[in-house]
């Protein structure tokens, strides 16, 4: 049964590499400004539920649908607008681009949407001062710290005030104060605008910025309330 006011949610996922179920049955869903962890050990399916949900990967079999929309029946060019308008991303990594500054590595989702070039920048340094990193503008990547740059990530993924945030192991490659930082700023910052977050993570201390948990295990999904 789909929960009433449900933002995106997934049926019955089944996912096969060769001969290898990543998911087997895996289910999800997720309200406007709701934060839901999916945890689960490596090789679990858990990456793979996510990139399904997001429209990167398509899975074999079951149901996934946002905002009321089948995901099946759209096109690969609706789904990568999907993608650049109205989904957000977050990874270990970062992956800012080495020759922008980081300005400009903000505001390049809202420049690939076609938005002047000044608009653009505006709206980046706005979210780049919510994400106290404002004062790096004119920086490039290779100049600033691993904490610093995954916040300049997170402007970047907020900059088109997208309704879900995809974070793929976000404070995975930082330390402890570091991580704990970005994720108050993350889950602060996409509450505020009542973005949804799918948080995918395997460290217990991430997973308690969110609203709920969804354990994946074998392919298969098992949903775990927040106990207060």
């Amino acid at each position: 049964m789909t929960p009433a006011g449900s933002l995106l949610v997934a049926h019955d996922l089944r996912k096969a590499y060769g001969p290898t179920n990543a998911l087997d049955g895996a289910g999800f869903s997720i309200h406007p400004g709701e934060v839901v962890a999916v945890m689960g050990p490596s090789g679990s399916g858990k990456s793979t539920l996510l990139h399904c949900l997001a429209g990167i990967a398509t899975p074999d079999s079951g149901s996934i649908t946002y905002g009321g929309r089948e995901m099946a029946a759209m096109n690969e060019s609706q789904r990568s607008a999907l993608r650049r308008s109205e989904f957000g991303f977050v990874f270990q990594f970062g992956q800012l681009v080495p020759e922008l500054t980081c300005i400009e590595n903000v505001a390049l989702p809202l420049r690939l949407n076609g938005v002047r070039r000044k608009e653009a920048e505006g709206t980046a340094l706005a979210w780049m001062e919510r994400l106290e990193v404002d004062l790096l503008a004119g920086k490039r990547p290779g100049e600033v710290s691993g904490g610093e740059g995954q916040r300049v990530a997170v402007a970047r993924s907020l900059v088109t005030s997208p309704r879900v945030l995809f974070a793929d192991e976000p404070t995975g490659a930082l330390d402890s104060l570091n991580g704990e930082r970005v994720m108050e700023l993350l889950t602060d910052a996409a509450r505020s605008t009542n973005a949804a977050v799918v948080l995918v993570t395997h460290e217990t201390r991430v997973a308690a910025y969110s609203d709920r948990e969804i354990h994946v295990r074998d392919g298969k999904s098992q949903t775990m309330e927040r106990v207060i």
